[in-house]
Formats: C-alpha cells, structure tokens, sequence
C-alpha cells in the first residue's frame, strides 16, 4: 500500500534518540472526554463500545485534538480491554462505573477456553481504524498504536472489572501462579499478533500500557509483567514499512524497574510524575528515549503554573535528544482544553534551547 511521506517525524526521531531542532509533545488520552467535540461524538455512537467499533467514528475522535493543538503524535482512539472483549469474556462499560466483565476469568479451565483473536477477524474494526486515521493524516503526524501489557489486562480479567486492592489477581498469583502464567502467556500472544496487525494496518509507533504494574512487588513485577512486556517486544515485526516502528513501555509507578525496562528491548520508557526525569536518564544510562512527565493535575492549575511545571520538566530532562514530552498519565476529563493548549504551546516555546 503506497502511503504518503511523513511530513513531521520529530516524534519517531526522539523516539530513536536522533537529533531533534525541538522536543515532541503529545498527551495520553488526548482524545477523549476533556473534549466538547468528543462527548458529542460519544453522543452521536451511543455507547463507549460503540465508538471504540466503529472506524470512522474512532477515526474522527484521533483527530480531533490534532485539530485543535499542534501536536507531533496522534493517538488511535481505542481502549486496553478490545483483545479480552474479543475473548468473549462479556466485556461491557457500565457509566460511571468502568469496565465490567462478565465472565471473569478464574481457573486454568477457563484460561484454556479462551481464543486467541483474528486481529483481521473479531478485531478488524480496529485494523480498518488504524488505516482510516493513517489515510486522513496524510502524513502529518505519525500514529501512534497501542495494547495493554498482559498484566494490567489480566487485572481486568480475573478481578471482573476495575479494583482497588487486586485480591482475585493476587491470590491467583500466590495460589495458582501456574493458571495465571497460562493466563498472561496467552494474552502476550494475543498481543503479540495485535501490535503486528496494527503496525501492518499503519501504525508508525507502539506503545504498551502497563497501567497495574507498580502495585507488584520488585519479584513479582519481573516474574508476571515484565517477562511477558519483553516477550511481547521480542516477537513484533520492526520494519513492517522498510522503517523502524519504535516501542515505548510504560508502567505506571514503575520508576525503581526503570534499568530492568531496558533490558526488555524497548526503544523508549514512559516515566510518571514520581520520578524526576533526570533520575530517570541516569538510570537508563541515556540507552532508551524517556517520555514524560508532567503530573496531569498540573492542568487544574493556572496558566503560568503550567507553563513553569513545563520549564522545570524541560530542565529536569537536560539538553540532547530523546525525550518526548508528555503527562505522566492520561488527561483527566474536566480539564479546561486551553489549559492543554497551554502546555502544549509551552513545550515549543522553551524546548529549543535545550537541542542545540
């Protein structure tokens, strides 16, 4: 398939630690509900699932925060849970209440019982988004795909939805560690297969959203998330289009593992706001391309603030390449977009000086 030439690269050049004239900026969750324009288009689909399967609708959300803000990565529209719903696991989005699975997954039988899906089959609707959003970009920004780490996945699966002390995962983890490897082998190989369809289908960059990570212990975190982020980094297809497709990781709360994320062969690491940035590329040793880190909460504040916590996440990271700017979580859905207009213009104004 013939695809026009990017226009912008500054965000895969970072993401590859190459020389840069400016540090790239994008926000997780930057389409999404802080957005008038996305919670009409989330009217207009009826439900969350809805619009996560409908491409054209997922493709008009990706682009709507590039409409209003000049960013340097777009995201696909789509959510971690799309490869379990899938699975036939019953997955529904309750308002107000997350995500709800209906037949969690609680023993090696049900395990056992789980497909492995078609990323062109039961999945396609997200392959023909990824093509649909690379196609209107026009080479304008690169596109971003995305999966859920095994781990974090799991979480969903086996609790039955979203929890606060992880007790269904963890007594599996203790009691049965042999049915939840199965479970989490299972899941990389799906991802596996996902991220291949995606960066097949258009996707110019992957990341792997380890969400849950940072509530394992150091043994445990090795054992059952970072072992199946590596494997999943291992079996992806690195030149689908003749060009490097880089990978980020990212464990939320997962600044102490950083020197073992290395080892998992990513080409960037994501940093939440608990670990200063410069730590953070001490500890890499300036091997990967960090991105981060700006609290989220940061945009409750005014607009000087903003631009300051910028300034100091700038410094914190220090002159040279290979940084992406970027909050340290997603974009909590009552910011004031122009608080993100804010810190968005910021990032090109004060980012020069530190790559020349």
């Amino acid at each position: 398939m013939n695809r026009p030439a990017l226009k912008d690269d500054t965000f895969l050049r970072a993401l590859l630690r190459q020389k840069t004239d400016r540090t790239p900026v994008w926000m997780m969750r930057q389409a999404g509900r802080y957005l008038p324009e996305y919670r009409a288009t989330r009217g207009k689909a009826g439900s969350f699932l809805n619009l996560c399967m409908n491409p054209e609708l997922a493709c008009e959300v990706t682009l709507q925060p590039l409409a209003r803000f000049p960013l340097d990565a777009a995201i696909l529209f789509s959510d971690i849970l799309t490869i379990p719903h899938a699975m036939n696991v019953g997955l529904e989005f309750e308002a107000g209440e997350g995500p709800v699975i209906r037949r969690p997954v609680r023993s090696r039988a049900d395990v056992e019982a789980l497909p492995i899906p078609d990323p062109e089959g039961e999945l396609r609707y997200v392959m023909d988004a990824v093509r649909l959003i690379r196609q209107e970009l026009d080479g304008r920004v690169p596109l971003i795909g995305f999966a859920g780490s095994p781990w974090t996945v799991g979480c969903y699966m086996v609790e039955g939805g979203g929890t606060k002390n992880f007790s269904r995962i963890k007594g599996m983890l203790y009691a049965e560690p042999a049915t939840l490897h199965a479970l989490l082998d299972k899941l990389a190989e799906a991802t596996i297969r996902y991220l291949n369809a995606q960066m097949a289908a258009g996707a110019q960059a992957l990341m792997v959203f380890d969400t849950w990570g940072g509530v394992l212990s150091p043994r445990d975190y090795r054992e059952f998330s970072l072992q199946y982020m590596a494997k999943i980094v291992d079996g992806l297809d690195k030149e689908p289009e003749g060009r490097r497709v880089p990978v980020i990781l990212f464990t939320k709360g997962g600044g102490a593992w950083l020197p073992e994320l290395v080892r998992a062969g990513a080409d960037a690491l994501g940093v939440d706001w608990t670990t200063d940035l410069a730590d953070a590329r001490v500890a890499v040793r300036d091997s990967v391309a960090l991105q981060g880190n700006v609290d989220p909460n940061v945009l409750y504040g005014s607009h000087e603030r903003i631009r300051e916590e910028v300034q100091r996440t700038l410094a914190s990271y220090g002159h040279g390449h290979g940084h992406v700017f970027n909050l340290g979580h997603g974009i909590h859905p009552d910011v004031d977009p122009e608080k993100a207009g804010t810190l968005i213009a910021a990032v090109h104004e004060f980012s020069p000086q530190y790559h020349r």
